[in-house]
């Protein structure tokens, strides 16, 4: 399972990256390879500076070795070994009426002293961030989620919905940091469902990815804007900063597993403001998005 993974991520990679190279019709990604020297490495590809994209990275890897003390903690587990792959990406659009996107998906396999697998997972996701907006944008990528879902289980889009809104919630500012997506983790085999129809779903909304964000970016990309929308696009980053030092769980796991800082950290937009105290005009855009961040609204 863990080599059909990872094979699909290096082409699921290949083909992001070219469509996005294409919509932005500037910028090219740049490509580092990199080994971790307790075992394995990556694939990663950043794009800067681009006509459309201002920074963006959409990165693979493939790590195994001995599970950190600090992670075997967690899962509750002595001498463990392991092995994680994943695609992990985030596009910040230079245009503030372009959502900044998110995806990750990924496998885990723990393995005891003998090298038998003790436990395995598949997680991810992929999510919305705008810094205005579009109802039909978040009604799109919804729907595009939820027909990725439906053709496994009814039941995975609300349930995944639900733990997207939950988890990509900024508690110290009580708001979410976008209108959410899907997020997913710990999907185990059981008698129901097995590790290959596992797989068959996880891929599923990986290629459900283009079609869910790209349409947005080629529709709001040329929109004109104002230097107070690209001040409130700036303060609004601020905010996925601080989700994703503060709370998000994969950018710990990098951290304490000895990833490559620079990987782990290309989700970091290039420029951000934090304003003292700010808080958007009544009744204005600004403050119908901070409205809908603060209560989850079912778009589909």
């Amino acid at each position: 399972m863990k080599d059909k993974f990872f094979n699909y991520i290096h082409e699921l990679q290949d083909t992001i990256t070219a469509a996005f190279e294409t919509i932005d019709g500037k910028a090219k990604f740049q490509e580092d390879i990199w080994k971790r020297p307790e075992g394995g490495g990556g694939r990663t590809r950043v794009i800067e500076n681009g006509n459309v994209i201002e920074k963006g990275g959409v990165n693979i890897s493939g790590v195994h070795g001995k599970l950190p003390d600090s992670m075997q903690k967690y899962f509750g587990v002595e001498d463990a070994d392991f092995f994680a792959c994943g695609l992990s990406l985030v596009i910040h659009p230079k245009n503030p009426m372009v959502p900044t996107v998110h995806a990750n998906w990924r496998y885990f396999e723990m393995y005891d002293q003998d090298g038998n697998i003790v436990d395995q997972w598949f997680g991810g996701g992929q999510d919305l961030t705008p810094y205005y907006l579009f109802e039909e944008d978040a009604k799109h990528f919804h729907q595009t989620c939820k027909t990725a879902c439906n053709k496994h289980n009814p039941e995975f889009y609300p349930k995944y919905k639900a733990r997207c809104d939950e988890y990509f919630y900024n508690t110290h500012r009580n708001e979410g940091r976008g209108v959410g997506g899907l997020f997913f983790d710990y999907c185990k085999a059981t008698e129901e469902i097995n590790m290959k129809n596992w797989y068959d779903f996880v891929t599923e909304v990986g290629n459900s990815f283009i079609s869910a964000y790209l349409p947005i970016m080629e529709k709001r990309k040329d929109l004109p804007y104002t230097k107070a929308q690209r001040d409130w696009q700036e303060i609004r980053r601020g905010r996925y900063v601080e989700f994703n030092l503060v709370h998000d769980k994969g950018t710990l796991f990098g951290l304490k597993t000895n990833g490559r800082i620079e990987s782990i950290l290309m989700s970091l937009p290039p420029h951000v403001q934090w304003v003292y105290d700010h808080n958007p005009e009544p009744g204005s855009e600004e403050e119908k998005l901070i409205k809908v961040l603060k209560n989850p609204v079912d778009w589909v």
